[in-house]
């Protein structure tokens, strides 16, 4: 990616790996147009910069399942060498992008397969083993999170990895958790490519004390707040 316009541009992003030190992490007037988020190897990704209501903040943003396939397979590889050190039997994957990348750390760490929740009910599928799941990126729409009982058989008392694509307020990984908690699992840890902002922090610990420790992510990207010369930087 280079410096195009999100607005102009739109479909180049989430598609290139620029080198380590491409982009300034704090450019005099802030960013305009997208933030430079930093891979464990100090490569850099371009994400578009979303306004939120009001205009006083923003956001990085991530759609994984739009990325480059070199870019999700970097994104894949990264968060598998981080999960690793929990030495998980399985991989659990949360709809609907967090699938894209599950199956991708799956491969990665030499896995034959991965289990997929979902939000679309199939009639054999149990509703005592479902929670409520809302995504702060479709606050409106109200679905359920079930897990096939088909599945349970390679999540029972296996070490399961949880994984979705970022975690932001934190309220599916929330939903995730209460789910497999029904089929009495507990991750060993949770990973994603994008932990948005530190808001998911509260919601997981009030799910499962001590649960933090074990949510590793492949980069970080922090609320921004506008400059006077237009851009976006690093909430103080």
């Amino acid at each position: 990616m280079t410096h195009s316009d999100f607005q102009i541009d739109p479909q180049a992003f989430w598609q290139v790996l620029e080198p380590a030190g491409t982009f300034e992490r704090a450019p005099h007037g802030g960013h305009k147009g997208f933030f430079p988020a930093e891979l464990p190897d100090g490569r850099q990704l371009g994400l578009p910069i979303r306004v939120l209501s009001g205009g006083e903040r923003a956001l990085a943003s991530l759609i994984v399942n739009q990325a480059s396939f070199t870019v999700s397979d970097a994104l894949a590889k990264a968060l598998a060498e981080k999960a690793s050190a929990f030495r998980p039997d399985v991989v659990v994957g949360l709809p609907t992008l967090g699938l894209t990348l599950a199956s991708q750390v799956a491969r990665a760490l030499g896995h034959s397969r991965y289990v997929p929740l979902s939000t679309s009910r199939k009639f054999w599928y149990e509703e005592e083993r479902s929670v409520p799941l809302r995504s702060v990126t479709s606050p409106d729409q109200q679905k359920r999170l079930y897990v096939d009982p088909r599945m349970l058989p390679l999540i029972e008392g296996r070490r399961v990895l949880l994984v979705d694509d970022v975690i932001s307020t934190g309220s599916s990984i929330v939903a995730g958790l209460k789910l497999l908690k029904l089929c009495n699992i507990e991750p060993v840890a949770i990973g994603a490519a994008m932990l948005q902002t530190t808001r998911w922090r509260e919601a997981l610990s009030a799910e499962s004390a001590g649960i933090c420790e074990r949510v590793v992510g492949v980069f970080e990207t922090p609320a921004l707040a506008p400059t006077p010369e237009g851009g976006w930087l690093p909430e103080n």
